[in-house]
């Protein structure tokens, strides 16, 4: 961490160049988008409690489940959930889908990542799964 990005309005953009700075970065700058609670870290942009669809306060964005009904999009905002190495989880923006695959941009993937990466994606009986084990979700501007 190297300091605190804040925008001229004083919006928290976060802890410079981590995942969650990335993010909202990019959606604060390309979209306007103000996250109504700008704290916490990046699995904590999942909330649990929330169904397939439901509408996050704290992020003004609808979350989706891994494994639920809807295929992530261009431009929505994929989640990690902790491990070991990382308590503090992983947050990137999904940007392509297809059919087959997803792939993300990311900003500090850690030491063997890259700022590019692509996982399976799988549909079956009507639900949308990433291949990746430790991927909670993802959360979009509307349906």
């Amino acid at each position: 961490t190297y300091g605190r990005n804040t925008s001229p309005d004083g919006y928290n953009i976060g802890l410079k160049y981590q995942c969650v700075e990335f993010v909202k970065r990019y959606y604060y700058e390309y979209s306007n988008h103000k996250m109504p609670d700008p704290w916490g870290h990046a699995k904590d942009f999942f909330d649990p409690t929330l169904k397939g669809g439901g509408y996050s306060e704290r992020r003004d964005l609808i979350q989706y489940s891994n494994g639920g009904d809807s295929k992530p999009r261009k431009g929505d905002l994929i989640i990690f959930d902790g491990h070991t190495g990382n308590r503090y989880g992983h947050v990137a923006i999904v940007s392509e889908v297809s059919d087959t695959t997803v792939e993300i941009i990311q900003q500090n993937p850690g030491p063997r990542g890259r700022s590019r990466a692509e996982f399976a994606l799988m549909n079956s009986d009507g639900k949308w799964h990433v291949g990746h084990d430790r991927i909670l979700g993802w959360l979009s501007r509307s349906e």
